[in-house]
Protein backbone atom coordinates (compact mmCIF):
# COMPACT_ATOMS: atom_id res chain seq x y z
CA UNK A 1 0.00 0.00 0.00
CA UNK A 2 2.89 1.93 1.07
CA UNK A 3 4.17 1.90 -2.42
CA UNK A 4 1.07 2.58 -4.05
CA UNK A 5 0.31 5.93 -2.21
CA UNK A 6 4.11 6.93 -3.60
CA UNK A 7 3.23 6.20 -6.66
CA UNK A 8 0.49 7.84 -6.68
CA UNK A 9 2.17 11.20 -4.80
CA UNK A 10 5.16 11.04 -7.59
CA UNK A 11 2.98 11.06 -10.63
CA UNK A 12 0.89 14.24 -8.61
CA UNK A 13 4.09 15.95 -8.53
CA UNK A 14 5.08 15.02 -12.63
CA UNK A 15 1.52 16.17 -13.33
CA UNK A 16 1.89 19.37 -11.48
CA UNK A 17 5.34 20.25 -12.87
CA UNK A 18 4.49 19.08 -16.67
CA UNK A 19 1.46 21.44 -16.55
CA UNK A 20 4.00 24.49 -15.02
CA UNK A 21 6.28 23.93 -17.86
CA UNK A 22 3.89 23.88 -20.36
CA UNK A 23 1.75 27.39 -19.33
CA UNK A 24 5.91 28.41 -19.55
CA UNK A 25 6.54 27.51 -22.28
CA UNK A 26 3.26 28.78 -23.92
CA UNK A 27 3.65 32.46 -22.53
CA UNK A 28 7.43 32.43 -23.60
CA UNK A 29 7.39 31.21 -27.07
CA UNK A 30 6.51 33.24 -29.81
CA UNK A 31 6.33 31.75 -34.05
CA UNK A 32 7.85 34.55 -36.10
CA UNK A 33 7.07 34.67 -40.16
CA UNK A 34 9.83 32.80 -40.90
CA UNK A 35 8.18 29.25 -40.04
CA UNK A 36 10.68 29.00 -36.59
CA UNK A 37 9.82 28.63 -33.04
CA UNK A 38 12.00 31.31 -31.15
CA UNK A 39 12.09 30.70 -27.23
CA UNK A 40 12.55 33.34 -25.01
CA UNK A 41 15.99 33.77 -23.23
CA UNK A 42 17.82 37.05 -21.56
CA UNK A 43 14.99 40.06 -21.49
CA UNK A 44 12.55 37.84 -20.47
CA UNK A 45 9.24 39.98 -18.59
CA UNK A 46 9.15 40.34 -14.66
CA UNK A 47 8.79 36.80 -13.58
CA UNK A 48 12.53 37.02 -11.83
CA UNK A 49 11.36 36.81 -8.26
CA UNK A 50 10.54 32.67 -8.55
CA UNK A 51 12.32 29.84 -10.88
CA UNK A 52 9.89 27.98 -12.72
CA UNK A 53 10.08 24.53 -13.87
CA UNK A 54 10.66 25.74 -17.14
CA UNK A 55 13.76 28.08 -15.74
CA UNK A 56 15.34 25.19 -14.05
CA UNK A 57 15.60 22.35 -16.39
CA UNK A 58 15.79 24.92 -19.69
CA UNK A 59 18.63 25.73 -21.31
CA UNK A 60 21.78 27.86 -19.82
CA UNK A 61 22.64 31.07 -20.70
CA UNK A 62 26.12 29.94 -22.20
CA UNK A 63 24.16 26.42 -24.27
CA UNK A 64 23.55 26.47 -27.70
CA UNK A 65 20.10 26.51 -28.93
CA UNK A 66 18.67 25.92 -32.22
CA UNK A 67 16.15 27.33 -34.16
CA UNK A 68 13.73 24.94 -35.31
CA UNK A 69 11.41 24.75 -37.84
CA UNK A 70 7.76 24.30 -36.91
CA UNK A 71 6.06 22.45 -39.63
CA UNK A 72 9.39 19.96 -39.58
CA UNK A 73 8.70 20.02 -35.44
CA UNK A 74 5.03 19.27 -35.30
CA UNK A 75 5.42 17.25 -38.72
CA UNK A 76 7.98 14.30 -36.80
CA UNK A 77 5.20 14.12 -33.68
CA UNK A 78 2.32 13.52 -36.35
CA UNK A 79 4.30 11.04 -38.49
CA UNK A 80 5.67 8.97 -35.01
CA UNK A 81 2.51 9.35 -33.06
CA UNK A 82 2.73 5.30 -32.89
CA UNK A 83 5.69 5.63 -30.94
CA UNK A 84 5.41 6.84 -27.15
CA UNK A 85 7.72 9.91 -26.52
CA UNK A 86 10.34 9.84 -24.03
CA UNK A 87 11.78 13.20 -24.33
CA UNK A 88 11.19 16.49 -26.35
CA UNK A 89 13.99 19.01 -26.14
CA UNK A 90 12.78 22.13 -28.68
CA UNK A 91 16.42 23.97 -27.29
CA UNK A 92 18.23 21.62 -29.16
CA UNK A 93 15.55 20.48 -31.46
CA UNK A 94 15.61 16.28 -30.81
CA UNK A 95 13.00 14.59 -30.30
CA UNK A 96 13.51 10.28 -28.56
CA UNK A 97 10.98 8.12 -28.53
CA UNK A 98 10.40 4.68 -26.94
CA UNK A 99 9.46 1.39 -28.77
CA UNK A 100 5.91 0.92 -30.50
CA UNK A 101 4.71 -0.90 -33.23
CA UNK A 102 3.16 1.31 -36.51
CA UNK A 103 -0.33 0.48 -37.85
CA UNK A 104 -0.61 -2.47 -39.73
CA UNK A 105 3.34 -3.55 -38.74
CA UNK A 106 4.88 -6.14 -36.84
CA UNK A 107 7.89 -5.04 -35.95
CA UNK A 108 8.76 -2.39 -33.40
CA UNK A 109 10.68 0.42 -33.55
CA UNK A 110 12.58 3.56 -31.73
CA UNK A 111 13.50 6.99 -33.29
CA UNK A 112 15.46 9.69 -32.48
CA UNK A 113 14.45 13.30 -34.72
CA UNK A 114 17.12 15.72 -35.09
CA UNK A 115 15.80 19.01 -36.54
CA UNK A 116 19.16 21.13 -36.87
CA UNK A 117 18.05 23.77 -39.24
CA UNK A 118 15.36 26.54 -39.28
CA UNK A 119 14.90 25.32 -43.31
CA UNK A 120 12.64 23.54 -44.82
CA UNK A 121 14.73 21.14 -46.41
CA UNK A 122 16.16 17.51 -46.33
CA UNK A 123 19.29 18.76 -45.11
CA UNK A 124 17.50 20.85 -41.77
CA UNK A 125 16.18 16.87 -40.55
CA UNK A 126 17.94 13.72 -39.05
CA UNK A 127 16.40 10.48 -38.51
CA UNK A 128 17.40 7.48 -36.64
CA UNK A 129 15.72 4.38 -36.37
CA UNK A 130 17.00 1.39 -34.63
CA UNK A 131 14.05 -1.98 -34.06
CA UNK A 132 14.56 -4.03 -31.17
CA UNK A 133 16.74 -6.28 -33.44
CA UNK A 134 19.27 -3.70 -34.24
CA UNK A 135 19.43 -0.60 -36.68
CA UNK A 136 17.52 -0.55 -39.45
CA UNK A 137 17.89 -0.40 -43.15
CA UNK A 138 18.68 3.29 -44.35
CA UNK A 139 16.28 2.76 -47.12
CA UNK A 140 13.43 2.51 -44.01
CA UNK A 141 15.25 5.29 -42.52
CA UNK A 142 14.94 7.51 -45.31
CA UNK A 143 11.26 6.70 -46.03
CA UNK A 144 10.40 8.15 -42.66
CA UNK A 145 12.62 11.27 -43.61
CA UNK A 146 10.71 11.49 -46.76
CA UNK A 147 6.96 11.40 -44.74
CA UNK A 148 8.00 14.11 -42.14
CA UNK A 149 9.45 16.01 -45.12
CA UNK A 150 5.82 15.93 -47.31
CA UNK A 151 3.57 16.41 -44.19
CA UNK A 152 5.84 19.11 -43.08
CA UNK A 153 5.50 21.02 -46.56
CA UNK A 154 1.53 20.25 -46.81
CA UNK A 155 1.41 21.95 -43.14
CA UNK A 156 3.37 24.91 -45.00
CA UNK A 157 1.28 25.00 -47.63
CA UNK A 158 -2.44 24.53 -45.33
CA UNK A 159 -1.16 27.33 -43.13
CA UNK A 160 -0.01 29.59 -45.77
CA UNK A 161 -3.44 29.29 -47.29
CA UNK A 162 -5.05 30.21 -44.31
Amino acid sequence: MRGITTLVLLSSLCLVTACGAFRTLDTDTEVNDSDTIVLAGEGRDAREDRTTIWEAFGPRKNEQRVQVNRYLWAASLEVLDFLPVDSVDPFTGVIVTGYGTPPGGGRSYRATVHIKDPALEARSLNVALQSRGGAVSPQTARAVEDAILSRARQLRIKDKKI
